[in-house]
């Protein structure tokens, strides 16, 4: 194929001299935006590199999605502070929460271990290290609030009783493990203390304290 080069004074795309199997390329010079674009692209990654890998400036997408998390989880936290029995009551009828807080409770080396899947803290006719759950009586009270906060904070004595597990359960897992307690349990009943309760505040009213 014969092919003429076009002068580039005029507006007819210019073509080269190659050809194969019939089809000619451009040989035009590329815009002048595109070669501006590709210039600072370049450049932005060497910044990009020295400042972030180099230089350990700026934060990556992965760190600012963790602290976001975080803060959102602090939120609910706080949140959590300030929940009422009434909440908690509400959540023990909330399907799902109880389901959730089940899962957790059954988990092998949880609260199941220590207090026994039927929660009466006995396994096979063998007493388990873990107070009765799912009778009347509470060693460390038996308000839902009271309960929501020994499964945070463990108990006064860790000799002798429950571990906190806030830290490893996180606040809202720690709501659910109660809602299913008191699941087993109905608003309003009596609360009894054990006998081997430890005295209470003489600047608080004597309410019982959870296991």
């Amino acid at each position: 194929m014969d092919s003429k080069k076009p002068s580039p004074n005029n507006n007819e795309p210019i073509l080269s001299d190659h050809v194969y199997d019939g089809i000619q390329e451009y040989d035009q010079k590329l815009p002048n935006w595109w070669l501006f674009t590709l210039y600072i692209a370049i450049a932005w990654f060497v910044v990009h590199w020295l400042c972030y890998y180099q230089l350990g400036l700026g934060s990556s997408d992965t760190s600012l999605i963790d602290k976001a998390m975080a803060e959102m989880q602090q939120a609910r936290d706080k949140q959590m502070e300030s929940i009422t029995d009434e909440q908690l009551w509400a959540l023990s009828k909330d399907s799902a929460a109880v389901e959730a807080g089940k899962a957790t409770f059954m988990t092998p080396g949880m609260c199941v271990t220590c207090h026994g899947p039927d929660l009466s803290g006995m396994l096979s006719g063998a007493k388990l290290p873990g107070l009765p759950l799912n009778d009347q009586e509470w060693k460390h009270g038996g308000k839902p609030t009271e309960i929501f906060k020994i499964v945070r904070k463990g108990s006064p004595d860790i000799t002798k009783g429950m571990a906190a597990w806030e830290q490893v359960l996180g606040m809202k897992r720690v709501s659910e493990v109660v809602a299913f307690v008191l699941s087993h349990h109905k608003e309003g009943e009596p609360i009894t203390r054990a006998a081997d309760s430890p005295p209470a505040s003489a600047t608080t009213a004597p309410a019982p304290a959870a296991k």
